[in-house]
């Protein structure tokens, strides 16, 4: 019997193109986006910014490996809105000083409706942190990550 393996490593590839000092296209698959300064810090505000795309990057993380916690842990998810209240030091990106840890804390919203119990629920706020790698990435640099549940039952 010839059984498959999974692969546990696969390569990431995006590419960027310098269009201004500000704006930098991003492109990955078959995949286009635009990262950008806003107008009061001399881009044109036609993409989120690099490290608000961090943040971006980690409610999305968020919500798909919430969503596969919560399949694994058969947890009813009617609805998930998430919001992030991150705190950024700016020293380093104003060539001030470098700073170690530019996002000494990131508070997350999670507003869950669902029928699930608290007690199932337990498993899907221990799991999430654990596999959702863009948090990983933040806690693991220093970066202070809380967490507030706010469940609504159906």
């Amino acid at each position: 019997m010839n059984t498959a393996k999974t692969k546990t490593t696969v390569r990431t590839k995006v590419s960027a193109i310098s269009e201004s000092h500000s704006r930098t296209l991003l492109k990955t698959r078959d995949l286009i986006d635009v990262a950008d300064e806003p107008e009061v810090r001399g881009g044109t505000n036609e993409g989120f910014a690099p490290t608000e795309m961090a943040v971006a990057a980690f409610l999305a993380c968020t919500n798909v490996i919430g969503h596969k916690v919560a399949h694994m842990h058969n947890i009813d998810i009617q609805s998930m809105e998430i919001d992030a209240d991150a705190e950024f030091n700016r020293l380093g990106v104003t060539l001030q000083e470098e700073v170690d840890v530019p996002f000494p804390e990131i508070a997350l919203t999670i507003r869950l409706t669902t029928s699930s119990s608290d007690e199932e629920l337990e498993a899907l706020k221990r799991d999430l942190p654990r596999f959702c790698p863009v948090g990983k990435v933040f806690e693991q640099s220093g970066t202070n990550v809380i967490t507030n549940w706010v469940v609504s039952r159906v």
